[in-house]
């Protein structure tokens, strides 16, 4: 049955099922790191989600204008195909929309650049450039098997420490003119980036895993088609394995209390989810893990802000 024009936005190009838990994370755990550091600053904090979720969903479009121009008949998406048959969806509208959320997300961050300068427009200017080189460009890094270290810098490592760093900026009233504060940043915000990359990535491990038949029909050459399907789900499991040694080390080697141990509590979820990577082949299956990564991702980084900010 044909999705309507709201549905089909909502729920196969906005996509927020799928986004938002991916944006929200690193700017929750930020919050709760500036909070035991005594910097905490909510309204850059919202700024700095609104903009890398933005940037995330110009990079969705992105893809999905990509695929659209060059498979036409993309049986991976065939709602998408059916929409811009029946003129539900058009390839202008779409990439109108790609150039909208990408200057709103600059819109959003004109005030982040006020607080936090020179870092602020580099990092920005760079996400942007990531949110669009995964799957456009002369070199799509997406289509060539790159997309996991991409996924873990910027989901993970940049997002945690931008969101960290506009709230110092803040708190401090500077607006630097070099790059040197964010090398300065304390060493535990590095550290609580690690596991929200690694969930992140996971979940582009599932979509891998999912499509790899897709993928290869369009000669895309991620990391599941290029070395096969039990590599991806090794990579899964040695990301899962960091993302749970991370809060035993903020505990046991970075003076934080008990409390930083909560996101264990996500084990048994993460675990289940784990099996059933390893169980599931069919495409359908696989379908609902991709949400299920994300719910475990948004609720470690509640647990992982909590624990860091007591």
């Amino acid at each position: 049955m044909a999705l309507s024009r709201g549905e089909l936005w909502r729920r196969k190009l906005l996509y927020p099922a799928h986004t938002f838990p991916i944006a929200a994370p690193p700017v929750i755990v930020a919050l709760g790191l500036a909070a035991h550091a005594g910097v905490r600053a909510v309204v850059p904090a919202l700024l700095a989600f609104l903009a890398g979720w933005l940037i995330q969903i110009g990079g969705v479009m992105t893809d999905n204008y990509v695929n659209l121009v060059e498979q036409p008949e993309d049986r991976e998406h065939p709602e998408l195909v059916a929409a811009v048959k029946a003129g539900t969806l058009t390839l202008v509208g779409l990439k109108r929309t790609i150039y909208l959320c990408y200057t709103l997300a600059l819109a959003a961050g004109a005030y982040l650049l006020c607080i936090g300068g020179l870092p602020v427009l580099v990092i920005g200017l760079a996400s942007i450039a990531a949110s669009s080189i995964y799957s456009a460009g002369p070199y799509p890094l997406g289509r060539h098997g790159l997309a996991d270290p991409l996924f873990f810098m910027f989901f993970g490592v940049v997002s945690v420490m931008a969101s960290y760093f506009v709230q110092a900026a803040a708190a401090q009233g500077a607006s630097w003119t070099s790059l040197a504060p964010l090398f300065a940043l304390p060493p535990t915000v590095f550290v609580c980036s690690l596991p929200i990359g690694a969930l992140t990535t996971n979940i582009l491990i599932i979509d891998d895993i999912r499509d790899r038949e897709f993928d290869v029909v369009k000669g895309k050459r991620t990391v599941a088609v290029r070395f096969g399907t039990e590599w991806s789900r090794a990579e899964f499991v040695m990301l899962l394995v960091l993302a749970y040694v991370v809060p035993l080390w903020l505990y046991l080697g970075h003076g934080f209390s008990a409390w930083a141990l909560l996101p264990l509590l996500t084990i048994p979820y993460a675990a289940s989810t784990a099996r059933a990577i390893f169980i599931l082949k069919r495409f359908e299956e696989l379908v609902p893990m991709t949400p299920k990564a994300a719910r475990l991702l948004l609720v470690y980084g509640v647990l992982l802000a909590i624990g860091v900010a007591a």
